[in-house]
């Protein structure tokens, strides 16, 4: 099954999403900074969130590594 059809691998795909682009946003800020505009644009707002919100990101994260590993 596809993480589109299974809501909770959709979400684990979105906070990998979130905490990749934070993370390579990090090392090389000018590869997600020129892009702000258009379909590459979605890489800059999932860092701009992963900066933002790291600790309900971190939360999230620790919790669907619960469910995950536990839960499933």
């Amino acid at each position: 099954m596809s993480a589109l059809f299974n809501f909770q691998s959709l979400l684990a795909v979105i906070l990998l999403l979130i905490c990749t682009c934070a993370y390579l946003r990090s090392l090389f800020p000018s590869i997600i900074d020129r892009n702000k505009t258009g379909l590459l644009g979605i890489f800059w707002k999932l860092a701009r969130i992963g900066e933002r919100k790291s600790p309900w990101v971190a939360a999230s994260c620790l919790i669907m590594a619960f469910t995950v590993l536990f839960w499933s």
